[in-house]
């Protein structure tokens, strides 16, 4: 056994798979589920959408008969006769939003404008940090929000897979500083890298007595090729016959269905769809994006709504900062602040155009003031749709917002 676990710790080829056990990042040690669990068809769950580069939010929520809006876009702008979907309070959908205009008329979608925090921060990476950390940007915190949910709600849990991001690496907004979340882009290739012949043999031996490191990674092992059996087996009960984009997202969001209906235990899923960053040729790049975007989520809601699931789930859609309000001299925009976020679900308790259209009188140096802290939307979800004390993780200092869900 000894010997085993020399060639364990020397091997380089196994060395580079052990490089992939941190993106999975054990999480949830000891004792029973989270509350609600067992009946995992009946619980509620969130489903964050991540839109990374920074969305430009005013092309996506259109003002579109604000003569401000014209003229700070002249060739960017989207006029009305080019498909706009309309809303209400004066506003539209970009026309490649179809898929998110079948949810808002059939009172399935909230709008919220103009979502931001005070002191905005234009960098992709720290302004992300905040929006994953649920913090001010003051501050600098190396969790992220729903990771201190695990935390708090789900001290005695030993299951990883409570909190799955579909993708090859787990984002600070799932890393709590006790519990983690699971990542993995799907199941069957998460099993075949638990397949691993010394990988297999290493995670069901004792670790040696008085190597804290040593067991921290056999515990670790241990845990990811249980997960990993569990997510298979699940993951073989329902296959999606719905039709989705067939693109990357389209399959993640796919993944996702798949396992919520086959009972999987998971309270928040995590997806991300990047390429935002339009400092040029924004129209092409947000035709694409908005196209996958609009039609994933509705397949997402058509694919849960027939099996019972959509009322129990709620979708979180961000970006981690709007653009500026004028257009760049590339046909673009450039970073700017705060932007729109929207809610899906079927039980949602307000819906449509929650607040006002972006104010683009009373700007910030060109950029538009943010109306709604993003963490008073966080603290609605964490309390009222997922039953957390949302005080205990996003600490105080900032308007909360309730009724939402």
């Amino acid at each position: 056994m000894a010997s085993t676990r020399r060639e364990f710790l020397r091997t380089s080829a196994l060395a580079s798979t052990l490089l992939l056990v941190p993106k999975f990042l054990h999480a949830l040690d000891r004792g029973p589920g989270l509350a609600g669990l067992r009946d995992a068809t009946g619980a509620r769950r969130l489903i964050v959408v991540q839109l990374g580069g920074g969305n430009d939010g005013l092309n996506t929520v259109i003002p579109y008969r604000n003569d401000l809006y014209y003229k700070a876009r002249p060739t960017l702008g989207i006029k009305e006769t080019e498909g706009i979907l309309a809303l209400d309070k004066d506003l539209g959908l970009h026309p490649a939003l179809k898929g998110l205009k079948g949810l808002y008329d059939q009172g399935q979608l909230a709008v919220l404008n103009s979502v931001g925090y005070p002191n905005p921060d234009r960098s992709h990476f720290r302004s992300m940090d905040i929006w994953q950390s649920g913090s001010g940007s003051d501050q600098v915190v190396s969790t992220g929000w729903l990771g201190r949910y695990l935390d708090s709600s789900c001290p005695d849990c030993q299951r990883p897979y409570n909190a799955l991001e579909i993708d090859d690496t787990l984002s600070l907004a799932l890393k709590g500083s006790q519990r983690k979340g699971l990542a993995l882009k799907n199941p069957d290739k998460f099993h075949q890298i638990n397949q691993n012949r010394l990988l297999s043999k290493v995670s069901k031996e004792t670790a040696p007595a008085h190597q804290e490191q040593v067991d921290y990674l056999y515990k670790t092992l241990a845990e990811t090729a249980s997960s990993a059996d569990y997510l298979y087996d699940k993951s073989k009960i329902y296959k999606s016959a719905v039709t989705y984009p067939n693109s990357d997202f389209g399959k993640n969001l796919k993944t996702t269905a798949e396992l919520i209906n086959s009972g999987v235990e998971s309270r928040v899923y995590y997806l991300a769809l990047s390429g935002f960053d339009t400092h040029v040729r924004q129209h092409e790049q947000q035709q694409r994006l908005f196209t996958d975007l609009g039609d994933g989520l509705a397949a997402l809601a058509d694919d849960l709504r027939q099996h019972d699931q959509w009322n129990n789930t709620l979708v979180l859609i961000f970006s981690e900062f709007g653009r500026r309000v004028g257009q760049n001299a590339s046909n673009g925009t450039d970073h700017g602040t705060a932007n729109n976020v929207f809610l899906a679900g079927g039980a949602l308790q307000k819906k449509g155009v929650i607040n006002d259209a972006p104010d683009l009188v009373n700007l910030d140096q060109g950029d538009l003031r943010h109306q709604v802290d993003f963490r008073s939307i966080y603290a609605n979800i964490l309390k009222d749709w997922l039953g957390a004390d949302d005080t205990d993780i996003l600490g105080t200092g900032f308007e909360r917002m309730s009724g939402l869900v």
